[in-house]
């Protein structure tokens, strides 16, 4: 792996980290303005805070801690639902642009970070 790719990958992998661990941890807690905006703006039920917030923490720890490329898969992928998921839920309710960057920006980052991580922790397919 290139020198250049390698920092892409953990400048994008940290900053990943940082957001899905913070909004995580928001969701957890259950921040007021969080759960208004998801059960009055965006009309989800309140355990959603929890649900997601579950899956980002573990998605963090799949993602960062070495081997398991098979979880890291299905970590970037739930990180890749999850924010596209934000993405058109607040498009649905005509959400001005200032919501569309967080959840636009942590895509963006999944998807960096999935491009450009090393081969050890790629899933590695063998032809017959």
């Amino acid at each position: 792996m290139k020198n250049g790719n390698k920092i892409i990958y953990w400048v994008a992998t940290v900053w990943l980290a940082l957001g899905m661990v913070s909004t995580g941890i928001v969701q957890l807690v259950k921040l007021k303005e969080e759960v208004d905006k998801t059960s009055l703006v965006l009309g989800y039920p309140i355990y959603f805070l929890t649900i997601i917030g579950v899956w980002k923490l573990l998605g963090v720890a799949a993602v960062i801690v070495p081997k398991f490329p098979v979880l890291k898969e299905w970590a970037y992928a739930g990180f890749f639902f999850v924010m596209s998921g934000a993405i058109i839920s607040h498009l649905t309710v005509g959400d001005k642009a200032k919501e569309l960057f967080g959840p636009t920006l942590l895509l963006l980052l999944t998807v960096v970070s999935w491009y450009f991580r090393p081969p050890d922790r790629k899933v590695i397919l063998v032809k017959n």
